[in-house]
């Protein structure tokens, strides 16, 4: 959500980027809109006035027993009284358009993100690890299969595309990763562990951004609530309404969770294995800070993120998105990508993002600090720490060997009984 006082006061960068996401003349709709809207506000008060002053003059001529200028005003009284009910709900109206007409507009992005139309024109900022030399890898369907540990046909008669069967050591490796992953963030990260609702209302996803835009990547439920996406919507959701004081900022926040995508967008795209999922588990970190903490705190989330991959030993690089290929809330991203040896390529497994006060407008979520009367919206913060589907394809491909066999990464093995490779399943 936008504030309308900085559109009107400083209306060129919001053209110039609202243009560039291909939304050109939005100010001069934003603002033909605030201007109708401020026009009937001020009817409205003017109307109001009139018949408060009109109410106090029948009173006098009721004391002074004109009842002819009484029954008058009265019937002027009257006459206002639809007045007011008309200018009301146009006022009503006017609001509720201006307030869709901002909620559909994308958040502006930092300064210092560089401009950009797509994926081209991300800038890599880092790479860490080097892929290891690999003849002819499987991929981790054939891998999995071969191992008789991965299932998509079951998976696909009970519930069709998109969904996964996992079996014996494989299901258990999954379960080892995300948790491996939580403690990891909670344990030497400094994140509180969450264990939040799947199942959200319409503000909570509003207030994350997810409603209206992406309401068909969404999966609702009979009586209108939605499943979660992300971890980021319950999370941070736990200050929807509130206001935190100052001095307990940052707030860092991790979960485990189930997410759930319809992959409206996706037709044709990812659909072999598991890289692309309605279905999937994810560790997702939120943080909520002052203003001025943010562009730190989102620095330190990104390193948070990459830390998991070190530890598990996959090569990676972190890349800052341009402009064109930046999320809807986000003001700046940093997006991480694994090596993905059957594709000899990097895939996104982490995206890290700042939505500075975007969110925070949305569900009004606010701080104050210690002997000060004022409120100042919070700042936002949301990463994969790590997407556990797409870790374990990592894990999968980057340690195969010729045979077929998984090595189980060091960090893993004490999740696994002390597993040290994936056999094939009895």
């Amino acid at each position: 959500m936008h504030d309308i006082r900085a559109i009107r006061d400083n209306p060129e960068p919001y053209e110039r980027h609202w243009a560039a996401k291909g939304a050109p003349g939005k100010v001069a709709e934003i603002l033909d809109l605030d201007a109708r809207l401020r026009a009937a506000q001020t009817a409205l008060q003017t109307a109001q006035a009139e018949r408060n002053e009109a109410s106090k003059k029948i009173g006098q001529a009721k004391a002074r027993k004109d009842e002819a200028e009484a029954s008058r005003l009265m019937a002027h009284v009257e006459t206002l009284k639809q007045t007011l009910e008309a200018e009301a709900e146009r006022d009503r109206q006017l609001s509720d358009q201006l307030r869709q007409a901002l909620a559909a507009l994308p958040n502006l992005p930092a300064d210092d993100v560089p401009q950009g139309k797509d994926e081209h024109d991300n800038v890599e900022v880092r790479r860490v690890g080097e892929p290891r030399l690999i003849a002819a890898p499987k991929d981790h369907v054939d891998l999995g299969e071969a191992l008789g540990l991965l299932d998509f046909e079951a998976a696909a008669r009970m519930s069709g595309a998109r969904f996964v069967v996992l079996k014996g050591q494989l299901a258990r490796l999954e379960r080892a990763l995300g948790q491996y992953m939580l403690d990891l963030q909670t344990q030497e990260h400094g994140y509180t562990e969450v264990s939040p609702p799947l199942l959200v209302n319409d503000a909570a996803a509003y207030g994350t951004d997810k409603l209206p835009k992406f309401a068909d990547d969404l999966f609702q439920t009979t009586d209108g609530r939605w499943l979660i996406p992300t971890a980021e919507v319950p999370l941070t959701s736990l200050v929807m309404g509130q206001i935190v004081a100052q001095e307990q900022l940052p707030l860092r926040y991790a979960a485990l969770t189930a997410c759930f995508r319809s992959e409206a967008g996706a037709s044709g795209r990812d659909t072999r294995g598991m890289i692309r999922q309605h279905q999937f588990y994810k560790v997702e970190l939120v943080s909520i800070t002052a203003p001025e903490q943010s562009n730190d705190e989102h620095e330190r989330m990104v390193g948070c993120a990459e830390e998991v991959l070190k530890r598990l030993g996959l090569p990676f690089r972190t890349l800052l998105l341009c402009t064109g290929d930046m999320g809807f809330g986000a003001r700046k991203t940093y997006d991480l990508e694994v090596w993905i040896p059957s594709e000899g390529r990097y895939r996104e497994i982490s995206s890290c993002s700042n939505t500075g006060d975007f969110q925070a407008r949305r569900m009004d979520a606010r701080t104050k600090a210690a002997g000060e009367k004022g409120t100042r919206f919070v700042h936002t913060l949301n990463g994969s720490g790590l997407a556990v589907g797409r870790t374990l394809v990592a894990v999968m491909e980057n340690y195969q060997d010729e045979g077929g066999r998984i090595a189980i990464p060091d960090v893993l093995q004490p999740y696994m009984g002390g597993l040290t490779h994936l056999d094939p399943a009895a």
